[in-house]
C-alpha cells in the first residue's frame, strides 16, 4: 500500500501552526530547498495558508513532488510580485496575489510560467538526489538531460534542429545546474508541457500536477496544494509564474474560500488567463 502522508501531520520543519511567522531557514530546510540562503526570513505555505473551514489537505505520497510543494518557502506578508529587473509586476495588496514564493528568478527574461513549473521540479529532483530524472524537451521535441550536460555536452540549436556536442569540461556543480536551466528555459515552454503524456482526471488531481494551455503565448499553473470535504469537493492551491519574467507567487481566488479555487466546474477559473478546462491538466 502506498504510504501517505496525513494532512494534519507536519512532515517538514516549519509546518507547525506556531511557525506560521517569517524566520531563517534550519539547515535542513535549505537542503530540501537548495537555492534558499541562510539569511533568507520565510514562512512556509502549508503554515501560512490552510485549508478553508470544512475542508481538509488531501493525502500524499511521501517525498512526492506534492509534499514538497506543500512545504514551499514563502516571502512575509506585504510583498508584491517583481520582474527581473525589479519593476513591480503585482503590489502586495493585490487582490489576485495570495503569496510570493521564496525563489530566485534570475536577471535575464525567462523564468516565465512554464520555465517556472519546469524550475520547480527540477529543483525537486535536485534536493532528493534523483538527478538522473532531470530532463525536459524543448519546444521543438528534443531532450535536454542533465547527465549529459553536466559531462560537457551543450546543445547546438539551429532552427528546429538540435544537436549536442562537447563543448565544456565536465561540471556537476550548483552553478552548472542552474546554467543547464536557464538552457532549458530558452528552448522549452508551454507546448513542452502540454505535450506530456501525463494526463490525470479530474478525480485524481494532485498537488504536482499542473494545468498547461500551449501557444505562443499560452500559460500553465501549478497545483500546489488540494484539500477535501467531508462531502467530497475539492479546492486547490494555484501558483504561477507569468510574463516578463517575474516571482512564481500563489495567486487568490475570489470568494469565500479564501486563497484557494474551487474545482468543481467544467473548469478552472483564474486572475490572468482564460479559462483551464479538465482536458489541460497534466502531471510530470
Amino acid at each position: 500500500m502506498t504510504l501517505l502522508l496525513l494532512a494534519l501531520l507536519p512532515p517538514v520543519p516549519g509546518w507547525a501552526s506556531e511557525e506560521g511567522q517569517p524566520r531563517a531557514p534550519t539547515k535542513e530546510e535549505r537542503a530540501r530547498y537548495s537555492w534558499l540562503s541562510p539569511q533568507a526570513r520565510v514562512r512556509w505555505l502549508a503554515s501560512a495558508l490552510p485549508p478553508p473551514e470544512g475542508y481538509t489537505r488531501v493525502g500524499v505520497t511521501k517525498d512526492s513532488f506534492g509534499a514538497w510543494l506543500r512545504g514551499l518557502p514563502l516571502r512575509p506578508e506585504g510583498t508584491p510580485v517583481l520582474s527581473h529587473q525589479g519593476a513591480t509586476i503585482l503590489a502586495a495588496g493585490d487582490s489576485r496575489l495570495a503569496a510570493v514564493v521564496e525563489l530566485d528568478v534570475g536577471t535575464a527574461n525567462l523564468q516565465q510560467c512554464a520555465d517556472s513549473v519546469i524550475r520547480l521540479h527540477a529543483e525537486w529532483l535536485w534536493a532528493g538526489k534523483q538527478r538522473e530524472r532531470l530532463a525536459y524537451r524543448f519546444t521543438s521535441g528534443h531532450l535536454a538531460t542533465w547527465s549529459r550536460y553536466a559531462e560537457g555536452d551543450r546543445a547546438r540549436v539551429s532552427g528546429s534542429k538540435v544537436a549536442w556536442v562537447r563543448g565544456a569540461a565536465p561540471d556537476a556543480s550548483r552553478a552548472s545546474f542552474r546554467a543547464w536551466l536557464d538552457l532549458v528555459f530558452t528552448y522549452a515552454g508551454t507546448h513542452s508541457l502540454a505535450s506530456l503524456k501525463g494526463r490525470p482526471s479530474r478525480e485524481d488531481v494532485r498537488p504536482g500536477d499542473f494545468f498547461v494551455l500551449g501557444g505562443s503565448p499560452g500559460h500553465v499553473v501549478l497545483v500546489l496544494d488540494v484539500a477535501a470535504s467531508a462531502a467530497g469537493k475539492k479546492v486547490a492551491l494555484l501558483g504561477q509564474g507569468f510574463m516578463p519574467a517575474q516571482d512564481f507567487h500563489v495567486l487568490a481566488a475570489e470568494g469565500a474560500l479564501g486563497p484557494w479555487f474551487p474545482l468543481e466546474g467544467e473548469d478552472v477559473v483564474t486572475p490572468f488567463w482564460k479559462p483551464f478546462p479538465w482536458s489541460s491538466l497534466r502531471r510530470f
